[in-house]
């Protein structure tokens, strides 16, 4: 996988400090140091949010040491701020950041495009087309990183980070540690606005410098012959797309191609010098078309009468995935060439289209459903209580039946809008739902302006113990933390506490009644009352300490009302043969919700079997 070959970069390249905060599709490469990284002396552990892990491994680089950060692509946004501060006062070890971007989009919330974060910043990116690159291209960004004395950035895509195939490695180097720290005001104090200014010519005069450096590192790559019809500049997996879909063509002789591997600054040297050979150019990216602007500008500034088309003039989609067959239609075109023919498939069945379910036991099923009870149960109707959503898997409450959140935007973002829709003058409650992780990760700030500000609302922090939806990560609240360090746990009720809400509750969502007797005591009173729903994953429960007992439908009391299904919508109820429910024991976790709306007592306990 790519992202285990960029965990393979990393130990190749020596560093010594590597933290991030878990996003698909970044998440391996720290999981797979934490897995096999055992004995390499390598500190590697999550970090709260990405920010904070951007400035630790900034801190340990600014000293000497190789390190790296790693976040998915909006993770970018959070670690702005420091990052860009970070091209004025630059490194001295090496320092990677792997900031994976989502062409699809497969699990984020936007189709982010950080080529543009790159000037953003003005900190050089690299980016890899392979499994293979995606391990030489992390040795080769640290190494870049030091020749500059710049983060630089190594963005990927999720076809990259999770493409499979094989990797040549190479020798392995002791981390590099700490040398020297000394105190230099003019490069790390942005209190200086004379600083600044001189730090912003040496941060462009260094820029200037990139394009030199990448070509000894072999960052990019030309293939084709001097007479070709067609020149295509792509980058990252776009060129994979290219070359397959010219396989098939049978026209990898009539084009040249331009991969790109320094995406920021612009390697207009080598542009400049390809482009004077052509007449035709075809720029193949996924997302913006970032590259065909840069192609495009380079054209004109030097003065090239060529023909540069891509996603501008409609080739090429402005949005989702690139795949082999939209680049081959493309090409085709352009070299007016008979697609070849596509070989008859057997008919297809199409599975009935489902909503992604919450998990069988998922605690955030019975906090959602204890929500929606307990605003009834305070005399209000569902659609007059706005409930707004955070990231993390709780968001799949938006589907049927649960239909529970009205937004779901940002990281920690829940707080403060729902604080925004009161301030505005929303007459009736309204309800935000975080996760813990999401809550450490960046809902403290907003839980303080609600509380400073005395702003009426009711916060329910949904914690199950762990980061679940990108793969069971710790959180601040672990003991100890995934490589077996020691760690002192933060308190999230002692948080809460000392922020100063006017009413706190903690309880097990598992009790919907007793839960949502609490929803409606607080949604009636005043102030900021927060309720922390506290029972772990349920997968997670059940991987530690396995499943004791399940629920099963006795046939006799079916009355097929589907009452089970419809409220719960758990994906271990199924509908049998004779239209009556049956439970995938070997799913269920034995949280008993279905039992508790079977109105017939059709539902059952008994002793889980082994698995």
């Amino acid at each position: 996988m790519g992202n285990e070959a960029i965990a393979r970069g990393v130990v190749e390249a020596g560093a010594s400090v590597v933290t991030g905060y878990p996003g698909t599709p970044s998440s391996e490469v720290i999981e797979t140091l934490q897995k096999l990284g055992d004995g390499l002396d390598i500190y590697v552990e999550w970090a709260v949010n990405e920010r904070v892990a951007f400035e630790i491994a900034y801190g340990a680089a600014i000293g000497g040491a190789r390190a790296m950060a790693t976040m998915k692509a909006p993770g970018a946004n959070v670690a702005a701020d420091p990052m860009i501060s970070a091209a004025y006062g630059g490194v001295d070890g090496g320092l990677v950041v792997l900031i994976a971007d989502d062409p699809g989009p497969h699990t984020t919330q936007t189709e982010q495009d950080n080529r543009w974060f790159a000037e953003l910043a003005k900190l050089p990116m690299i980016t890899p087309s392979t499994p293979q690159e995606a391990k030489d291209f992390t040795v080769k960004g640290f190494e870049l990183s030091e020749i500059l004395g710049l983060p630089v950035l190594l963005r990927t895509t999720t076809r990259v980070n999770h493409a499979v195939g094989d990797v040549v490695t190479g020798p392995t180097r002791e981390p590099v540690r700490f040398k020297r720290f000394v105190r230099q005001p003019e490069r790390f104090v942005r209190a200086g606005m004379a600083w600044n200014l001189e730090r912003h010519r040496w941060l462009n005069r260094t820029l200037a410098q990139t394009e030199d450096a990448a070509e000894k590192l072999g960052l990019n790559m030309v293939e084709g012959g001097e007479n070709a019809e067609l020149c295509i500049v792509t980058e990252g997996a776009a060129y994979n797309y290219v070359v397959e879909a010219l396989e098939r063509l049978g026209a990898l002789e009539r084009v040249r191609i331009v991969k790109l591997g320094l995406l920021y600054p612009a390697p207009r040297k080598l542009l400049s010098s390809q482009l004077s050979q052509c007449r035709r150019v075809l720029v193949v990216e996924e997302l913006d078309p970032y590259v065909e602007h840069v192609v495009k500008r380079v054209a004109f500034d030097e003065g090239l009468r060529i023909e540069v088309l891509g996603k501008d003039e409609g080739l090429l989609p402005l949005e989702g995935e690139l795949d082999t067959a939209k680049v081959l239609a493309a090409l085709a075109k352009l070299l007016d060439a008979e697609p070849p023919a596509v070989e008859s498939a057997s008919p297809r069945r199409e599975a009935p289209p489902r909503p992604p379910p919450l998990c069988p036991g998922c605690p955030h099923r019975s906090s959602y459903l204890a929500i929606i009870l307990g605003i009834r149960r305070a005399g209000y109707r569902v659609d007059e209580v706005p409930i707004f959503g955070d990231i993390g898997c709780y968001a799949l409450s938006v589907y049927p039946p649960l239909n529970a959140i009205w937004t779901e935007h940002s990281m920690g973002a829940s707080i403060s809008m729902a604080m925004g829709l009161k301030l505005s003058g929303y007459p009736k409650p309204v309800v935000a739902t975080i996760g813990d992780s999401t809550f450490f990760h960046a809902g403290i700030q907003p839980l303080i302006e609600a509380v400073h500000k005395r702003v009426d609302m009711l916060v329910v922090i949904l914690d199950n113990d762990v980061v679940a939806m990108t793969g069971h990560q710790s959180t601040p609240a672990w003991t100890r933390t995934e490589t077996g360090r020691p760690a002192r746990p933060v308190n999230l009720v002692d948080i809460v506490k000392a922020i100063g809400v006017d009413n706190l509750a903690v309880v097990d969502p598992y009790d919907v009644d007793g839960m949502a007797r609490v929803v409606a005591e607080f949604l009636r009173k005043p102030g900021v009352n927060v309720i922390i729903a506290k029972h772990p994953c349920a997968l997670l429960e059940a991987r530690l300490k396995g499943v004791e007992k399940v629920y099963t439908v006795v046939p006799e009391k079916c009355t097929s009302c589907m009452a089970c299904v419809k409220v719960t919508g758990c994906p271990a109820l199924y509908v049998t043969e004779d239209g009556k429910v049956g439970i995938v024991e070997e799913d269920c976790t034995g949280c008993g919700l279905c039992a508790r709306f079977c109105p017939y007592g059709a539902i059952v306990e008994k002793p889980a079997g082994r698995r």
